[in-house]
């Protein structure tokens, strides 16, 4: 789910759920949109959101918050398929295995400057990535039992070349750059790490909550 626009945005595994939150301790369902089969993911960028599912990512324009419109459908082999975006590019992480029943491992980067006909431009290997988010230049790859890895993006052709950190010895499943200060969270198999990432080349643990 996601807030955008006095709106909340949920997911299940086909429709799309618009509720209205003019008043925020009564929420009103004012629709909900079927969008197709397998959906996994949302991510708010502007007046757009992004959604990801295993066959692709679908790009909804929310002019009409409450009505939000499908701009296009960029598909894929089968995987799952969690979608992040800075609005220049969007950034598709494809994973192999049970349920998602694919065999790539592998990062996308779609270009989203024409938001009607997005086009992969270039595919990165990966160990087995799942979670992953974004924040200026910096992408957080959660990649299973290989970690969590901090890229610098600004090089769209040569992002593997400019890993800038790499923290092993725990599974890295899902990560949010929170958009207002500098924290970071992290879930995995240790529970809910939050660290300090004014500097993600040396990125500081502040807390840990377990999570059985």
């Amino acid at each position: 789910m996601t807030l955008m626009q006095g709106h909340l945005y949920a997911v299940d595994e086909q429709k799309l759920h618009i509720f209205n939150l003019d008043q925020p301790a009564a929420p009103v369902q004012v629709s909900d949109q079927l969008i197709g089969w397998d959906i996994e993911t949302i991510w708010p960028y502007n007046d757009k959101l992004f959604i990801g599912s295993m066959s692709g990512m679908y790009i909804f324009d929310c002019i009409s918050p409450a009505s939000p419109a499908l701009s296009s459908h960029f598909q894929h082999a089968r995987a799952c398929d969690p979608v992040v975006t800075d609005g220049r590019y969007a950034y598709v992480t494809l994973r192999s295995g049970t349920p998602c029943e694919g065999f790539s491992n592998q990062l996308d980067v779609v270009d989203i400057q024409h938001i009607q006909d997005p086009k992969l431009l270039h595919t990165y290997p990966m160990t087995h990535p799942i979670g992953l988010s974004v924040k200026g230049d910096i992408l957080y790859i959660c990649d299973d039992q290989d970690g969590l890895k901090v890229y610098n993006k600004s090089d769209i052709a040569a992002i593997d070349d400019h890993l800038l950190a790499h923290h092993t010895g725990f599974q890295a499943v899902d990560v949010i750059a929170l958009p207002y200060n500098d924290l970071l969270l992290v879930i995995g198999q240790n529970g809910l790490l939050q660290y300090n990432a004014t500097d993600p080349v040396n990125l500081t643990l502040v807390s840990t909550i377990p999570v059985n």
